[in-house]
């Protein structure tokens, strides 16, 4: 009786699981139509807005997945992005699948060469060491000028059309959709991933590493693990970028690209995939919109929306409203 139980309690839960999945992958493809009947003009910003939620997207898996305090992962996507130009700038590879790979090998090695060194260390040493590297990326993307052209940017980057048949137009409508299928087979990888043994293996050692590695596991061999997939993730993003914008400039290794994507982290709520998008285009949308209403003080906005969110909504805008929605299923059950 009891095993016919469990096995029906299984059955539940994968069900509730999948119905999440189908409704989660709707939700992305529905906000993705809306904003491209409703911004038709302004692809540019959607699909570099999907460049950053990749970024994010691996931020989460680090941080709100394995606990790695961080504030240096867009060396992680700067990484992807100057593999990508490199391969069409200096050795005339123009295919878009290729540069997306060399983005996301590139993303991947960075990502081990930061894990390596940030895991070595806890709390406040870590987010020192994490500024250091995304210190270190951005001088030496800087004085390899020759590779990366400096202070200059990155340009002469031509990709081919995808497949030969989809070319890349001035309005951006190839890059918008190549960009949508990306972060959609992204977003369903990383759901198994999360839900794989190895996800909870990875959350467990946010909770207690001292009880994972007394059980047998190994903390650093895993988190160093999470940290290459993470890399290969930003890489697509960086990869994207590159190919979209058809140029790379020294922003995308920049600090601040790092803090903005942990600010859209925290906005969205940690620990979750969907807070991870949602608060990137929370954060975009109404940064852009502000800026615009206001040029002169739209930062004070955008601050004072951080401090609320903060303040009411510690567990970030979707993380909220998922808790609330749950408690309200349990009173009703």
């Amino acid at each position: 009786m009891a095993l016919v139980m469990n096995s029906e309690n299984e059955r539940l839960q994968h069900q509730r699981r999948f119905s999440g999945d189908l409704i989660g992958i709707t939700a992305i493809v529905a906000i993705g139509a809306i904003g491209y009947f409703v911004f038709p003009d302004n692809l540019a910003l959607l699909t570099r807005m999907i460049t950053i939620a990749l970024l994010v997207l691996s931020l989460d898996l680090v941080t709100g997945y394995c606990g790695v305090a961080t504030l240096g992962h867009a060396a992680l996507f700067g990484s992807g992005a100057y593999a990508a130009g490199i391969l069409s700038a200096h050795y005339g590879i123009n295919d878009p699948l290729l540069m997306m790979l060399a983005g996301i090998a590139a993303g991947a090695i960075a990502g081990l060469l930061s894990g390596a060194i940030i895991l070595r260390a806890h709390g406040l040493p870590q987010l020192v060491l994490s500024i250091a590297l995304i210190h270190l990326f951005h001088e030496f993307a800087n004085k390899a000028s020759s590779w990366t052209g400096g202070s200059d940017g990155l340009s002469g980057i031509a990709p081919d059309p995808i497949f030969g048949l989809f070319e890349f137009d001035l309005y951006g409508q190839t890059a918008f959709f190549f960009g949508m299928t990306l972060l959609l087979v992204v977003f369903v990888l990383l759901r198994f991933l999360v839900r794989s043994p190895f996800g909870m293996l990875c959350r467990g050692i946010r909770q207690d590493p001292l009880r994972i590695r007394a059980m047998g596991g190994s903390p650093m061999a895993a988190l160093i693990r999470m940290y290459v997939i993470s890399g290969a993730v930003a890489g697509v993003g960086g990869a994207l970028n590159a190919i979209s914008t058809q140029v790379v400039g020294l922003d995308s290794l920049s600090f601040t690209q790092s803090a903005e994507a942990l600010v859209m982290l925290v906005l969205g709520g940690t620990g979750s995939l969907f807070g991870a998008l949602s608060g990137t285009v929370i954060f975009m949308l109404f940064e852009d919109y502000v800026s615009a209403a206001n040029p002169f003080h739209w930062l004070t906005m955008v601050g004072a929306l951080l401090i609320a969110v903060v303040l009411f909504a510690p567990k970030g805008l979707f993380g909220t409203a998922a808790a609330f929605v749950r408690r309200r299923k349990e009173a009703r059950a």
